[in-house]
């Protein structure tokens, strides 16, 4: 799909659930947040039904995310289901980690095409600190199974913070040798995230170039999104940035969310789109789904102001977790 931007919208992140096993601080309260009733949230078949939609719309790349999506039972069911709908290209999924070893079997016979997994520091106490659950050594156990994966693509998403610089240089390490990105994201100032420290590119690139030396832009292709990769010599992995915040890239932003409410969403910085469950609930066809869904995406916004909130309207309220990140 083109948006009136002129812009490619062929990716879409779709959260299967609000609900999730860690506590982060950057994403809930530590007594947690008021659960999605059960009856609120997209059913698997509402979720397919709206797949086939987006397909026959050019969206054909589709990450399943949460809260964390591998807490909803049957979820690699969904995935070979999604990814037997003609155009759909690619699957993947973003987890915290902690479940991932014991499924990752199911998840990968169904189709599943890459993982990113979220992990923000590689120190016990550190994990448990912002996480606020002692899972480190299962999140590292479905780290190395992923990769033992022939042909899956996996990613490490970390959000460099104050309370982890001192992490950087080990999480980078574990690309040394081993076929995998490790990428660092600009905190988004949405709900809790709006009281961290930000830590910018240039601040995370100082501190891994002095051990590690210059890093050298890297062209080609290793996912959907607007991450930008770098290679260091001696890796065999990747090292990446999201920077939304320092190098925004909403003039090339090629995607959508669909919450596990859904409501598709546009942009992450605004309460724009339009709520397909709503119209699904009303009986709506999909040939008028499908005109709703190219309304919305026509009029994605084209850009984020994060920098400057005064006078804005419609911001987003939610937090990551409801929002599916």
């Amino acid at each position: 799909m083109i948006d009136r931007c002129a812009r490619t919208i062929d990716y879409i992140r779709i959260s299967v659930t609000d609900r999730c096993n860690l506590r982060c601080v950057y994403c809930m309260p530590e007594d947690g947040v008021q659960w999605i009733p059960h009856n609120a949230v997209l059913s698997y078949e509402e979720i397919l039904r709206l797949c086939r939609v987006f397909a026959g719309l050019g969206l054909s790349k589709i990450k399943l995310t949460g809260g964390e999506p591998l807490v909803r039972l049957g979820i690699d069911a969904l995935i070979a289901d999604i990814k037997a709908i003609p155009g759909i290209s690619c699957v993947t999924l973003t987890t915290n980690g902690v479940l991932l070893a014991d499924q990752l079997s199911g998840l990968v016979s169904a189709g599943l095409d890459g993982v990113n997994i979220s992990l923000d520091t590689l120190d016990r106490e550190q994990f448990r600190a912002i996480t606020r659950r002692d899972e480190l050594g299962r999140v590292l156990a479905g780290l190395n199974a992923a990769l033992d994966c022939p042909g899956l693509n996996v990613k490490i998403n970390c959000l460099p913070m104050g309370s982890n610089d001192n992490q950087l240089v080990p999480m980078v390490a574990l690309a040394k040798d081993r076929p995998l990105s490790v990428r660092f994201i600009e905190v988004m100032p949405i709900g809790l995230g709006k009281d961290l420290e930000y830590r910018s590119e240039a601040e995370v690139r100082a501190i891994l170039e002095a051990h590690y030396g210059p890093m050298t832009p890297f062209h080609g292709k290793l996912g959907n999104g607007p991450c930008h990769y770098f290679s260091l010599p001696g890796f065999v992995g990747k090292v990446g940035f999201i920077s939304a915040l320092s190098h925004q890239f909403c003039s090339e932003c090629n995607r959508v969310r669909l919450t596990s409410e859904g409501f598709l969403k546009t942009c992450l910085q605004y309460e724009l789109g339009v709520d397909l469950k709503a119209l699904m609930d009303e009986g709506r066809d999909d040939e008028f789904l499908a005109q709703a869904v190219q309304q919305a995406i026509y009029n994605k916004p084209l850009q984020h102001h994060f920098a400057d909130t005064s006078g804005q309207q419609s911001l987003e309220h939610h937090g990551m977790s409801q929002i599916g990140g």
